[in-house]
């Protein structure tokens, strides 16, 4: 079984000056085409209910993570610790009723709080 780790590493040597010639040329504008077609076939294998397929393509889909994330270290802009950082604290933010102690009873009052706090966030926003 291979780690977390490992895949940051196979994507650095993927785009290393000895990596993958088609790997080395992209840039976040020519991988947008990529991530559609890949979170297309996520949704096609969810909706055949296609568990096997489902597995391959979310790789797929955190591949482009990956190389997004790989490209955007390479430039000192952000890291992939970067992104899950902020996913993590985002979460964490956003379901005050999991990790804190606001009370909802519905899905669609979770939803609710969601939305406000998002709306929040982005008042602040610059």
């Amino acid at each position: 079984m291979h780690s977390f780790e490992e895949l940051k590493e196979i994507v650095a040597e993927l785009r290393s000056e000895h990596g993958c010639p088609w790997d080395k040329e992209q840039t976040h504008e020519s991988l947008k085409v990529c991530l559609v077609e890949e979170s297309e076939e996520v949704l096609q294998a969810v909706d055949s209910h296609d568990m096997y397929n489902l597995c391959e393509e979310l790789g797929d889909v955190l591949l482009q993570v990956m190389l997004h994330s790989q490209i955007a270290a390479e430039n000192d802009n952000f890291t992939i610790d970067d992104v899950i950082d902020g996913i993590c604290e985002k979460m964490i933010r956003r379901h005050p009723h999991v990790f804190g102690d606001v009370k909802v009873n519905t899905p669609e009052e979770s939803l609710a709080l969601w939305n406000e706090i998002k709306k929040q966030e982005k008042a602040k926003m610059p």
